[in-house]
């Protein structure tokens, strides 16, 4: 059977640890809410009734799709192609190629910034590893316009970063969703992660400085995964409604 992505691809193990996730979450958060597209989300009411619940549904396929084999994860990816499809048809206009874009290069970035964050440095093969994945991952959605290597990525991403983000009225009733169902405590946490990963075009977009109080943390945390103290830290900090979810990050697929 073959696989969409190697067994031994850096891109399973990134995607396979819970704590990497949860950082793909934050930054993805932070870019979400600053997307010039991202009224498109507001269009069906679902990401302002349940911020968490859609970006932890743009994770779930992410995952779905890694841990898949080729015809599933193609399955995956066309499923997830005809639900955007019903959304324009409903709106009567289409979400534009620049957005889907978007969205696979936060996923490219954020792999790669939460790994090096929590584990260590990728080397530029793997960081290319990476990119192929979700290079498919957009080909099969049958974007247009892809960058075809990891190098001009990086130059598209610059790109995209200047042009397709900015501060709207949504940013800031997203950031309040954010803190509604977060709480003040876990609203706090996730801004200081969101510090350590984002790029410093969305630290400027949304007032971040560039001091992280977990920063300080991150080292003690290393420390606790080796002593088995990272899930009390997890429980702690996590609504209860995604604890299942996020525990099951680190159940592989078979």
């Amino acid at each position: 059977m073959e696989l969409f992505v190697k067994k031994d691809s850096v891109v399973r193990e990134i995607w396979g640890k819970s704590d990497t996730v949860l950082f793909i979450f934050a930054g993805a958060s932070a870019e979400f809410a600053l997307n010039k597209a991202v009224d498109w989300l507001y269009f069906t009411g679902k990401l302002p009734a349940d911020p968490l619940g859609r970006l932890f549904s743009t994770v779930k396929y992410a995952r779905l799709i890694v841990f898949s084999s080729m015809d599933n994860a193609h399955a995956s990816i066309d499923t997830l192609r005809k639900i955007h499809g019903s959304v324009e048809e409903s709106r009567g206009a289409s979400i534009p190629d620049w957005a889907y874009r978007d969205v696979l290069f936060m996923l490219i970035h954020y792999s790669i910034a939460s790994y090096e964050l929590l584990e260590r440095k990728l080397s530029i093969t793997e960081k290319e590893e990476v990119f192929d994945v979700f290079y498919r991952v957009g080909k099969r959605m049958g974007l247009k316009d892809l960058p075809l290597t990891y190098t001009e990525w990086l130059l598209a991403r610059e790109v995209h970063l200047t042009e397709n983000l900015q501060a709207s009225k949504y940013t800031f009733d997203l950031f309040k969703q954010y803190k509604k169902h977060l709480g003040m405590l876990r609203y706090e946490v996730l801004v200081e992660a969101q510090k350590l990963v984002v790029p410093k075009t969305v630290k400027k977009l949304l007032y971040l400085n560039d001091f992280s109080l977990l920063s300080l943390a991150v080292p003690i945390y290393k420390i606790s995964r080796h002593i088995r103290m990272d899930w009390f830290l997890k429980y702690m900090l996590l609504p209860a409604a995604y604890k299942t979810q996020i525990k099951e990050i680190d159940i592989h697929p078979k």
